[in-house]
């Protein structure tokens, strides 16, 4: 897969590797994302009992609902989880469309002081958000798919934290999700 071969380079080139929708993380650890939308941006219709489907159908699966600062929840998403090497390599790229109230949610064992997502081989958009170790959101980044003559590797979107949670293209925007936010889930 043309993906990981760049990712492998760059993960030995560098400090970090780059992540599936992609990020860069110390090399001792991993990386990755991928995501859903609305409109052009290549969402689907189906629920989350229709996800994780055919790369991802033997993935664990969390439910991840975002809380505001008001205490009341902002929306929910049944993520696949993303934590191995591999997994957060790949991310969502494998994936053709992501339902509406579905994600990927990335778990790295450790706090991560500089990650970087990207989008090689993206066919839709996705909302990356940044989540630290006590799950606060501190940063979020509104993905759009690739344009036509891009691979998706040279939108970069960086933050830092344990976790980072990949749902629809503006989904965040849609239900009022913010930095500050935070997220609960089991794993």
């Amino acid at each position: 897969m043309r993906r990981r071969r760049i990712l492998s380079a760059v993960g030995v080139a560098s400090a970090g590797a780059l992540a599936g929708c992609g990020g860069r993380a110390p090399t001792g650890d991993e990386a990755d994302g991928g995501g859903a939308s609305d409109g052009d941006e290549g969402g689907s219709d189906a629920t989350s009992g229709e996800w994780p489907v055919g790369t991802y159908a033997d993935y664990e699966t969390a439910t991840v609902t975002v809380t505001g600062a008001d205490a009341e929840a902002r929306g929910s998403v049944r993520a696949a989880i993303a934590d191995t090497r591999d997994k957060r390599i790949l991310g969502l790229s494998a994936a053709p469309s992501l339902p509406d109230d579905a994600g990927m949610l990335f778990v790295y064992d450790a706090p991560q002081a500089s990650l970087t997502y990207i989008m090689p081989e993206m066919s839709f958009g996705i909302d990356i958000v940044y989540v630290d170790a006590d799950r606060a959101i501190t940063r979020i980044h509104n993905a759009p798919k690739p344009g036509p003559n891009e691979d998706g590797s040279e939108q970069q979107y960086d933050g830092s934290g344990q976790y980072v949670l990949e749902v629809p293209y503006r989904w965040t925007d849609r239900n009022g999700v913010a930095v500050g936010d935070t997220l609960s889930f089991q794993l």
